[in-house]
């Protein structure tokens, strides 16, 4: 499969990727559910990654993300995720869709990523929407000048998905004629609707997951056997043997 999926990608002009938390706890990050994690000794993430939280305790809301910053920044992107930076560069992929909101992909060089739920790549004033570093923010500056709080750029329980955002993953799904989805589940909506309309609009499907999902039926390639990052890895050796 590994291989058919290589000639697929060999011979589009579009093909665009998907990726779910499966792509980023490959790098040793815990899911966000995790209960099996410090995040969820330390905080209840159902009562701060709100909007509530942001303007009625902004203290406890600024520590839990501080926090959940810190961790991340344990991890890196791994190898597989350096791999689609290169695909990208050399045109084999035209962009990422993702659900993740760790930053990986532009960590590891990508430049087309639609972040469907915002990330931690951005930190901006929740009152004057000024930009702010995240190193500033890791380094305790969570105070705007103009006394609003500083926030990351994620989207939180209570506030509207980037509609920007979604309008151009839609558009790059229309054009896709292939799309490999690597570790998700596609239980969440509105998201796990760009497989479907790629295929729709007659893109060749592919999805990398461990767990079946209830969309397997549409794929046209379906990998269980092997993690994000070792068919990444296998599909980009078979991608350069079919280059020479």
């Amino acid at each position: 499969m590994v291989e058919q999926v290589a000639e697929m990608l060999h011979s589009s002009n579009h093909a665009v990727v998907f990726t779910g938390a499966g792509m980023s706890t490959e790098s040793g990050l815990p899911d966000f559910r995790s209960k099996d994690r410090g995040l969820w000794e330390k905080f209840n993430p159902d009562e701060l990654a709100n909007v509530h939280a942001l303007v009625h305790n902004e203290k406890e809301f600024t520590e839990f993300y501080r926090y959940r910053l810190r961790e991340i920044d344990k991890y890196k992107p791994h190898r597989g995720h350096y791999i689609l930076a290169e695909w990208e560069k050399k045109g084999i992929i035209k962009g990422i869709i993702t659900q993740n909101v760790d930053a990986f992909h532009f960590d590891a060089g990508n430049e087309t990523v639609l972040e469907l739920h915002g990330s931690f790549h951005t930190f901006y004033c929740h009152t004057c929407k000024k930009r702010h570093e995240r190193e500033a923010y890791l380094n305790g500056e969570t105070i705007c000048e103009c006394g609003g709080t500083v926030r990351p750029g994620i989207v939180l329980f209570g506030e509207q998905l980037p509609q920007d955002t979604f309008q151009k993953a839609e558009t790059l799904a229309k054009q896709a004629d292939m799309m490999i989805v690597l570790g998700s589940s596609l239980m969440v909506s509105p998201a796990n609707m760009f497989p479907i309309i790629a295929k729709e609009n007659g893109a060749k499907l592919v999805i990398v997951n461990r767990e079946p999902t209830d969309f397997d039926l549409y794929f046209d390639v379906v990998i269980r056997d092997l993690s994000v990052k070792e068919a990444l890895i296998a599909i980009d050796e078979k991608l350069r043997e079919l280059a020479r």
